[in-house]
């Protein structure tokens, strides 16, 4: 990208002196620290995957808490974590979550070709420290979707560079971890680019089967949580449940129409 422009676009590619990257650290370290401070096991949403872990390493099944909404391999991706004292969990954690989101925004730079030094590096991830809630919500409630969130901007970089195989492996691996990204596989398949498509489909989809076998209920995702996504009616979802499936009964909308209207644009 060209620095020597006049107008803004010059001006926000131009290297940041040393008081924006002071204030950039100071705010990510006010969050880091203050989520330290306020959370257990990382969060709230790491909390839920740990806890399953943990109940797989003392011979229960994960899949006994509804509230488990995560494939096999998420369990086992999840057991380091309840091998460690919460002590060292709750630091770890809004740490790895923060460095995560920095990673994707610098993935994101790249792939535009946006000097990682400018202003514009360091006052675009400072808006989304500051004001952008999701950023905070994700470090607070140590959410996996954070993976997703380094996963798409690092597929996107490298499919950019013309590493396709390389980028549908990192999107089967954060759809191992949790699966926001399926829907990336219609980037690969539009691209025709089969071998990645493949390792998109594959990475979950062994890792998942090779993990439930070392589950005391191998199916549990399969008998228990598909059918509760479905047809549950959690008081503790639907605080957080956005859906039109969900939303529209709610607004008088009949539940077989809502739903129908859901597959219809779900399908568009």
């Amino acid at each position: 990208m060209a620095t020597g422009k006049s107008d803004i676009s010059g001006w926000l590619v131009r290297p940041a002196g040393i008081g924006w990257w002071a204030g950039l650290v100071a705010v990510l370290a006010a969050l880091t620290t203050h989520t330290v401070l306020v959370t257990s096991d990382g969060g709230m949403d790491n909390g839920i995957v740990v806890d399953a872990a943990r109940t797989w390493l003392d011979g229960g099944s994960p899949y006994d808490d509804a509230h488990f909404l995560y494939f096999p391999s998420a369990v086992v991706a999840a057991a380091p974590q309840a091998l460690l004292p919460r002590s060292v969990l709750d630091v770890l954690m809004p740490v790895l979550v923060v460095l995560a989101l920095v990673a994707g925004w610098v993935c994101a730079l790249l792939t535009h070709r946006v000097p990682l030094r400018s202003r514009l590096a360091v006052l675009g991830l400072l808006a989304l420290a500051a004001g952008f809630a999701p950023f905070a919500q994700l470090v607070r409630l140590g959410n996996w979707t954070v993976t997703a969130v380094l996963a798409l901007p690092l597929c996107l970089l490298l499919a950019s560079r013309g590493r396709w195989v390389v980028a549908g492996a990192v999107i089967g691996v954060a759809v191992a971890l949790k699966p926001l990204l399926a829907p990336m596989a219609l980037l690969f398949l539009f691209a025709r680019r089969w071998g990645a498509l493949a390792l998109v489909v594959l990475v979950p989809a062994v890792s998942s089967v090779v993990a439930a076998f070392f589950l005391p209920d191998p199916t549990g995702f399969l008998t228990r949580t598909l059918p509760f996504l479905f047809t549950a009616d959690d008081a503790f979802l639907r605080l957080y449940e956005a859906g039109p499936a969900a939303v529209l009964p709610r607004l008088g909308v009949p539940e077989a129409l809502a739903q129908a209207l859901a597959a219809v644009a779900a399908a568009a």
